[in-house]
């Protein structure tokens, strides 16, 4: 048995839904399915029943849940005591963070890290990524949770990934495409994109439009990703974006597909960055141990 397959089994069982679960978690479906598939062989019961709505507790796995619950608490108290609380670290935290990462990726762990280490202040700041840069190299922020993968200042600044999500196509659940045998940037470039320009999305999808010798069809670009994913839902385009930030449904409550492409495409990397000639602080040493301990396993 796994931390990990514990962690997933609890998702699973606290939303309902293998698919909400692994939003949750950033990761695939199919690593919730295969590791919760794991533990039920590895003791021998089935834990969660599969219905057309999700998927619910069976009578082992509601006793099972508090066990995984207490085992979950557990180790993250054995782990919060040598990072901060058992040598008495105090002191403030000044932390920076892309939009997106604020939005789609933080939240939790901010609420988690601040009920962890209530003798530490974080002060959290969203900043673009040159600005952020900028601030770490000069001392004016102590750390940041950014997407890595944009890091301009590899030499100046020490990056540790947390964790890469893919990128996907996002269609509407009718589109001729969610059913094709495969489908390519080719194949993308002959129908209306949807651009998403917050955090260098389009610098990023340029780059790998142009390996490909190809240019999406642009109707519409903006800043907002609920924008794109109610756009693409209602069927007025197609976008590309990582698996952190999709939601099978839009505001309007229209649903929205995922296709795997048929090239490579750059995954979109969350990690910690902070300056490489400036020892960590200890409360940047404490966030980034917790950190690493949230997200083990889990990218």
């Amino acid at each position: 048995m796994t931390f990990k397959q514990v962690r997933y089994f609890i998702a699973a069982a606290e939303t309902g839904q293998i698919s909400q679960a692994a939003m949750e978690l950033n990761i695939s479906q199919s690593a919730v399915t295969v590791a919760i598939q794991g533990l039920e062989a590895q003791l021998g019961v089935s834990l969660l029943e599969r219905t057309p709505l999700g998927v619910k507790l069976t009578i082992e796995g509601s006793r099972f849940l508090a066990r995984a619950r207490n085992i979950v608490a557990a180790v993250e108290d054995a782990m919060r005591s040598p990072m901060g609380e058992g040598r008495g670290i105090t002191g403030r935290l000044r932390l920076g963070a892309t939009y997106t990462v604020a939005g789609y990726f933080m939240t939790r762990h901010y609420a988690r890290f601040r009920r962890a280490y209530p003798e530490i202040a974080l002060e959290m700041v969203e900043l673009p990524r040159p600005a952020i840069e900028e601030d770490l190299a000069c001392g004016r922020l102590d750390m940041a949770v950014m997407l890595v993968s944009n890091l301009a200042d590899r030499e100046g600044l020490e990056e540790e990934p947390l964790m890469r999500s893919r990128r996907r196509l996002w269609l509407p659940a009718d589109h001729p495409l969610a059913t094709a045998p495969q489908v390519s940037l080719s194949d993308v470039a002959r129908e209306p994109y949807v651009m998403l320009t917050v955090d260098e999305a389009r610098d990023t999808a340029g780059r790998y439009w142009a390996r490909a010798g190809l240019e999406p069809r642009v109707i519409f670009a903006t800043s907002s990703v609920e924008a794109v994913r109610s756009m693409v839902a209602a069927g007025m385009g197609v976008t590309i974006l990582s698996d952190m930030v999709y939601r099978p449904w839009s505001l309007e409550g229209q649903r929205l597909d995922l296709r795997d492409l048929a090239e490579p495409i750059p995954s979109m990397d969350v990690g910690l960055a902070w300056a490489r000639a400036r020892p960590l602080s200890g409360p940047a040493a404490v966030f980034r141990a917790f950190m690493s301990v949230a997200l083990g396993g889990g990218g």
